[in-house]
């Protein structure tokens, strides 16, 4: 089962923004979060209800401060003291508060969560389901990487963001308007004071910013060539070993690991002056509203206790507005990570050019190429002008060097690609009339390379025909003579296969598909390269099961061994997209100045040097 590739990594210091942040934003709301209306007016409300119970907290505790002070000022002047009472009511009052504003922050957390992983768990269905409507041709363009990064790193960003950045946006706005309103309510002599050393500080973080910058960027290009190094090598360790380049290995590194220290060193030293200089500045507020109160205070202009108040809500006041800055660098994010998953899902389909459904089970394997031209690439083309006509049951090779088009001429009868120009007809039915999954139910395909999937034998074999019973798995196995290897296994035929399965090795593995195909029973086999893997006594063993196979069924394989090909009923011999000579394997060798001539004792005498 091939392994996990992993996506681009996404560095948490630099934010990346999205091509068009309106348009994707716009598409985000009206083909997901609109559907969520009711739950989304249910949040806002919740957010607003739990930052206003929030914000009036600090406002009725500096009551409470009043309350003291005035006691013991009562007490000293010989009055009744402090009214224990009233600032019990008071406490009881402000625990209501806090309760409630918790008992909301739940709910519209609650609910935001629901909403956010209900996205979440229809754009990755979404996104599953355009896989496999996806042309070949997009994962020609695609690495592994970047399509898993979409379904993996980019939806999670997505999720994750928009839990967040809704709910803080809100907060913070309520916040930042509530204090403000507070805090005018107090004294707006003391508010002008807070207020004015916010672009002094909103100044001195650009800058910083500004600067810290062109490191963090370098820093995620060093580590990208980090990560590049270590998994290129890990890779490829057994050829590094081999070749006694270690030393050159950790030079390399340490060149890449010192490059990164430096740029890591600065950005990081940078970024961790912003926090200092804000506490600063906002100390420096902090003594001029304490001076400010102070002589308010003096002059009977207001109490202790809102003094108090106020320096609450002058210390709450910059979080929003650094919550604010960090939401923006959420929404960046996350609207650009909606973006890829959003030209993943508007990426061409394929088309469908079926007329109706054709009865598969009628048919019976004959093949027609009918001057077939193609091209992966409109500019390039491969297959030049490829006729051919093959009668059911037939066993056709295609033999040539590499780059012929031999892999590409059973791809396009698979219908993995469609021709460029002219047709391939099964038993006089165009393939571009048929529905793509009736199509391939006749075929039955071993690649070159193998491919098992984390599960049991059993179920690897099953792959191909899920209802089969375990009577016809084992017969399968047998005529693939792999049931006397899978017997061997602590388990048998329920023993488990993944990656780091090392007592399978490349040979089995390929049987294994060998058995899933004769399982299968198709009407038409695709052998490409099917016994690469296979040593020469295990292929001797499956040939004579192969051919049984084969007996009665349309079959193409391709071999760059042309020894194990000699009795196909016809040899095409392709070379540069054409089909060059054709013919049993006798006809071909008697023209000596043949293209199969040259090919077959090249590799005769390749055979007899080794």
């Amino acid at each position: 089962m091939p392994g996990p590739i992993g996506g681009p990594m996404r560095g948490r210091n630099t934010t990346e923004k999205p091509k068009d942040f309106k348009k994707t934003t716009k598409k985000l709301i009206d083909s997901y979060l609109s559907k969520y209306k009711l739950a989304l007016i249910v949040v806002i409300l919740f957010a607003i209800g739990s930052t206003i119970f929030t914000i009036v907290g600090p406002k009725i505790l500096g009551n409470a401060t009043t309350e003291v002070f005035n006691g013991i000022m009562s007490k000293l002047s010989g009055g009744s003291g402090i009214d224990f009472t009233k600032i019990a009511q008071i406490a009881i009052t402000l625990l209501g508060l806090y309760l409630l504003s918790a008992i909301f922050s739940f709910i519209q957390g609650f609910t935001m969560t629901g909403i956010a992983q209900k996205i979440t768990y229809k754009l990755r269905n979404d996104v599953a389901i355009k896989i496999n409507k996806l042309p070949m041709n997009y994962f020609d363009k695609k690495t592994n990487g970047e399509v898993l990064s979409i379904i993996t790193n980019d939806i999670d960003t997505l999720s994750m963001n928009l839990n967040q950045s809704i709910t803080q946006i809100i907060t913070a706005i309520c916040t930042i308007v509530g204090i403000l309103i507070m805090m005018f309510s107090i004294s707006w002599q003391m508010t002008l004071i807070s207020l004015i050393i916010l672009p002094v500080a909103g100044i001195l973080v650009r800058f910083i910013v500004g600067k810290s910058q062109k490191y963090f960027n370098k820093q995620q290009e060093y580590i990208g060539h980090v990560n590049g190094q270590v998994e290129e090598i890990y890779g490829g360790l057994t050829v590094v070993k081999a070749f006694n380049a270690e030393n050159k290995v950790i030079e390399n590194f340490d060149s890449a690991n010192d490059q990164l220290y430096h740029s890591a060193w600065r950005a990081q030293f940078l970024s961790g002056l912003m926090h200092p200089i804000t506490n600063f500045i906002a100390n420096i507020g902090y003594v001029g509203v304490a001076v400010a109160g102070g002589y308010l205070a003096v002059n009977g202009t207001i109490t202790v206790g809102n003094i108090q108040s106020f320096i609450q809500y002058n210390r709450q006041f910059t979080q929003p507005i650094n919550q604010i800055a960090q939401i923006s660098n959420l929404l960046q994010a996350m609207v650009a990570a909606a973006e890829r998953v959003f030209e993943f899902l508007e990426e061409p389909e394929e088309v469908n050019t079926a007329k109706g459904k054709i009865d598969t089970e009628k048919l019976h394997g004959n093949v027609e190429f009918k001057h077939v031209r193609f091209g992966y690439d409109s500019d390039k083309t491969i297959i030049n002008d490829f006729s051919a006509s093959v009668k059911e049951g037939q066993k056709i090779a295609i033999v040539g060097p590499t780059g012929a088009g031999k892999t590409t001429m059973v791809k396009l009868l698979m219908r993995f690609y469609d021709v460029t120009s002219g047709e391939i007809d099964v038993d006089g039915h165009n393939i571009k009339d048929f529905e793509r999954g009736e199509l391939r139910k006749m075929f039955g395909m071993v690649l070159q390379d193998t491919w098992l999937f984390g599960g049991t034998v059993k179920e690897n074999i099953k792959y191909s025909k899920e209802n089969a019973t375990d009577d016809e798995v084992i017969q399968a196995a047998k005529a693939a003579h792999v049931h006397h290897y899978i017997k061997t296994l602590p388990k048998g035929y329920n023993s488990m296969i993944n990656e780091e399965s090392s007592n399978i090795s490349a040979g089995q593995k390929q049987l294994l598909t060998i058995a899933r195909v004769i399982l299968a029973n198709p009407k038409i086999l695709i052998l490409d390269e099917a016994t690469s893997s296979i040593d020469t006594r295990t292929e001797i063993q499956i040939q004579s099961a192969m051919d049984n196979l084969m007996k009665g069924r349309t079959s193409f394989i391709i071999a760059h061994r042309l020894s194990t090909i000699k009795n196909a009923d016809l040899i095409l011999v392709m070379n540069h997209g054409d089909i060059v000579e054709q013919g049993t394997h006798e006809e071909l060798l008697k023209n000596e100045n043949g293209f199969y001539y040259n090919l077959y004792n090249s590799q005769f005498d390749e055979a007899e040097e080794a």
